[in-house]
């Protein structure tokens, strides 16, 4: 019997506001899904348009991006084994929750999740950073449900030979781009 291939999805978030003044702001929320950590393509993409989102709160992003992913994880059926968000998931690498610590809760702690930041907290150090292609400048890498030397060699290997991996880099083009379309009422 074949194990089954592993299923990955990377999400991310794009905000933009509709209507006067600003206000009213919504949220396009984008899925890649593939297999191997070295796949240049997805196996599938996915978007959900959200209407309306939490106002931002220093400290406490999660309450804004964490519905967003949910939704998205439910309204497309998605069951991963391993989930990659665009942020932290332990704002000082080991105890301090961010994003990704409350999706795994979300998820009543079943996923792995790997959180990518492209810049650093302050009580983040250099051990949590990696640097891919050609750049100097790292990405930093935490994690939950799986090790963080497992985590950062899965995004080191990750297609592309620029500092953002590829499917990262679509990801994020997708809900940029969906952004720009008329919101559904949700």
């Amino acid at each position: 019997m074949t194990a089954k291939p592993a299923t990955l999805l990377a999400v991310d978030v794009h905000y933009s506001s509709h209507g006067e003044g600003g206000s009213g702001e919504q949220a396009s929320v984008a899925g890649v899904i593939f297999h191997n950590w070295d796949d240049e393509y997805p196996a599938k993409t996915c978007i959900s348009h959200i209407s309306h989102v939490a106002d931002y709160v220093p400290g406490e992003f999660y309450k804004r991006e964490l519905p967003c992913i949910l939704q998205l994880l439910t309204e497309h059926d998605l069951q991963p084994d391993c989930i990659i968000i665009d942020g932290y998931v332990y704002l000082d690498g080991k105890s301090k929750p961010g994003l990704g610590w409350y999706l795994h809760e979300a998820l009543a702690g079943k996923l792995n999740i790997i959180g990518v930041a492209k810049s650093s907290f302050s009580a983040i150090d250099a051990s949590f950073g990696i640097c891919r292609g050609e750049s100097i400048k790292p990405l930093y890498i935490t994690s939950i449900g799986i090790d963080q030397a497992t985590a950062q060699t899965n995004i080191a290997a990750m297609h592309g030979k620029f500092r953002i991996p590829t499917l990262l880099k679509q990801v994020d083009q997708l809900c940029r781009e969906a952004g720009g379309k008329p919101v559904a009422n949700t």
